[in-house]
């Protein structure tokens, strides 16, 4: 079979089910495994946001979406060229991948007709239902259930962990300019991982909120994952934030409880390393209790 992925996170996937073999193409930002930077990159993005505040990069994302306009370029002719079987995209936000229209008429337009799946995940549950609905389009069904089995082990390892420690008050920031907290899978990874997510809830969208909710909320940690941000960028942003009024009196800054964290790789992408993003929360969260080995993702700022 040979497999289109028009997802970071459907590579991760296809990756981790032994499936990269048969990846003949994926997107300019699938850069995890390392072998996924030599695989064929059939789209671009109209929006380089190296150098951008997070305002200038929310301005033109919504002029986009307001006129219609795609972030994404589809390369036609190198899809065809890919001879796709299968190509894996999702609907749920059209900030972070190929129009899921565009998609379907590319597919339509192609020899063969190949089959399209998209991903719905918006809970934790639903991210580990993607991965058997990736193993079972693939033929890779048994391998899909065995990983899945091994995820939710580990997540079983921090419940166990944290279970009967104090849960700190929790916001995670998806976006600084204008202020964003976390939804989808986020507040989920928050709960395993021992916190109350103050503002975000499991299986909604993330969304916009005002300076003065966040200081209502009171927040012991502060977590900043701007959504597509690699850590060096995110710990970027804490100057700015640091400027807002009162932002000092925040239990999470008192107390020292400020965090950045690698958004891109651990908790935007609904594959795999969602739960390494959950162990990097037990860490941050429960350094007492949670001993086992987490990825560098993670800085503490205040």
């Amino acid at each position: 079979m040979r497999i289109v992925s028009l997802l970071p996170s459907a590579t991760e996937i296809c990756f981790a089910l032994g499936l990269g073999p048969s990846l003949a193409g994926v997107t300019h930002e699938c850069d995890f495994p390392p072998q996924a930077e030599y695989k064929p990159k059939l789209t671009r993005s109209e929006l380089e946001h190296a150098g951008k505040a997070p305002g200038d990069i929310d301005r033109h994302v919504r002029e986009a979406v307001h006129q219609g306009s795609s972030l994404y370029r589809l390369d036609q002719e190198g899809l065809r060229r890919a001879r796709p079987d299968l190509i894996v995209t999702q609907e749920l936000c059209p900030v972070c991948a190929v129009a899921y229209p565009q998609v379907l008429e590319a597919a339509r337009l192609l020899p063969g007709k190949p089959a399209v799946l998209s991903l719905e995940p918006n809970t934790l549950s639903d991210v580990m239902r993607t991965i058997a609905d990736v193993g079972q389009a693939t033929g890779a069904r048994e391998r899909a259930q065995e990983l899945v089995r091994s995820l939710w082990a580990r997540v079983d390892a921090v419940r166990g962990a944290v279970a009967g420690r104090d849960r700190p008050r929790v916001v995670c920031l998806e976006w600084t300019d204008p202020l964003m907290i976390a939804g989808h899978w986020v507040p989920d990874q928050v709960d395993v991982a021992g916190g109350i997510d103050a503002l975000g809830t499991a299986g909604q969208r993330s969304r916009e909120v005002s300076w003065d909710e966040i200081r209502a909320a009171s927040p012991e940690v502060l977590l900043l994952m701007p959504c597509g941000f690699r850590l060096e960028e995110s710990c970027d942003q804490a100057t700015k934030l640091s400027q807002l009024p009162d932002f000092a009196t925040l239990p999470a800054v008192a107390q020292g409880h400020v965090y950045a964290v690698d958004g891109s790789w651990y908790f935007n992408r609904p594959g795999p390393r969602v739960i390494d993003g959950i162990e990097i929360l037990a860490k941050i969260f429960h350094p007492e209790s949670w001993k086992g080995p987490v990825p560098q993702g993670y800085r503490k700022l205040a």
